[in-house]
């Protein structure tokens, strides 16, 4: 790696497209056994909001409102936090957004028994425009073990013509490993190049798909989705994700302002049967009482923590009517009814939908009322809300 660091940006790019990752060397650094769950600054704060501040003060609202207690451990930094690099190549910490530093600011968060996360990009700046990591990556490593990090996502901004994804990941993946700490790997190439097909011994999660965005349904035309967009797109790749490998869907909108309330539930719902990554990306020390609801809903926290590490896929569509199921450890099933449509409509599943004889008599449970709807023959049906979804946990 030395030797790419001497050669400059030519010899970088020459290695980033022409040296194939090595075959059968597996990512086995035993992190996200489950789908990590934590926080990221990126939705709500983007570059400009982004301060030392608002991340001591997301992480002291996660230690104390009931957010570390469900399971959500990582405080992230997106974008925006360096500013340059200084002669030796040392990436340099923006100090007018972090004056006390990020070795700090990691301590800070391990104090409250928490993990800290960071972000860099595979290309010569970041979405931001701040320093990349290409021709950098053993030495950012190591300054990142240095500092306390646990979580590394690196983006897919400003890449070099011809910049081969799977071999500028695997760079990274080797350079991490190389630095001695247990760093959580999270490869963001939007799902341009079909990370799923590679990433499984590279990443402990890949984006699958673009940027979501804070609405239902909507397109934009640098391609961010919304909640439904991205829900087309990650059905069909259930087979490519479980235990420390995960199809990653994006971020969480809940609690920013462009989804009602019952869209949000369904958006964390769905995200949960899809055993997505669990990353908030709201105001947390300011959240209302809806969005703090659904984010600690625990029984739907526990379908996507499922021990199992399937991912939901849909079994059944009818127009704007869907039924999706997931496979429990337990033997049992999640299932979701959800309602693309613009009218309260009910929706009926069959046991053999999910894979059960219809002859089969099954404990129902409601998982947003919380409460047992009692034993169901053949199948279940509910009246489902416009955009709204019914999550049941099905129990033979």
């Amino acid at each position: 790696m030395m030797k790419v660091l001497r050669m400059g940006w030519f010899g970088a790019l020459l290695a980033l497209v022409m040296l194939a990752p090595a075959a059968g060397h597996a990512l086995e650094n035993g992190l996200a056994r489950t789908p990590p769950m934590g926080w990221n600054s990126w939705n709500k704060y983007a570059c400009k909001g982004i301060n030392e501040a608002v991340v001591r003060e997301t992480a002291d609202a996660m230690a104390s409102n009931g957010m570390k207690d469900a399971g959500y451990q990582y405080v992230i930094v997106d974008d925006c936090w360096a500013t340059g690099r200084d002669a030796e190549g040392n990436i340099v910490v923006d100090k007018d957004k972090f004056p006390s530093g990020i070795k700090a600011l990691a301590d800070y968060i391990h104090a409250k028994g928490l993990k800290f996360g960071i972000y860099t990009d595979a290309g010569t700046m970041t979405c931001a425009k701040r320093p990349g990591s290409i021709g950098h990556e053993y030495q950012d490593a190591r300054q990142y073990a240095a500092w306390g990090v646990d979580y590394l996502k690196e983006d897919w901004c400003n890449t070099l013509p011809g910049q081969n994804s799977e071999a500028s990941y695997t760079l990274m993946r080797d350079a991490l490993k190389a630095s001695g700490r247990p760093i959580l790997f999270s490869i963001c190439e939007w799902g341009s190049t079909k990370p799923w097909l590679w990433a499984g011994s590279i990443g402990n999660m890949w984006r699958s798909t673009p940027d979501i965005q804070d609405c239902w349904d909507c397109k934009r035309d640098w391609g961010g989705s919304g909640v439904t967009q991205i829900l087309d797109m990650m059905n069909g790749l259930e087979s490519y994700a479980g235990p420390g490998h995960w199809n990653d869907p994006d971020m969480l909108e809940v609690g920013n302002s462009g989804l009602t309330t019952t869209e949000n539930r369904a958006h964390f719902s769905m995200w949960a049967l899809l055993a997505a990554p669990l990353l908030a990306g709201n105001d947390i020390e300011h959240m209302s009482a809806d969005t703090k609801e659904i984010l600690l809903n625990k029984e739907v926290i526990a379908i996507d923590q499922d021990a199992l590490g399937q991912q939901g896929r849909r079994v059944k569509k009818t127009g704007d009517l869907e039924v999706w199921s997931k496979q429990l450890a337990d033997g049992g099933r999640a299932v979701a009814l959800l309602n693309r449509s613009k009218e309260t409509a009910k929706i009926d599943v069959a046991w053999s939908d999910i894979g059960y004889p219809n002859s089969v008599s099954a404990s129902v449970r409601d998982l947003w009322a919380k409460k047992d709807v009692g034993r169901k023959t053949g199948g279940y049906s509910a009246e489902v809300p416009s955009h709204g979804v019914v999550m049941v946990r099905v129990t033979p």
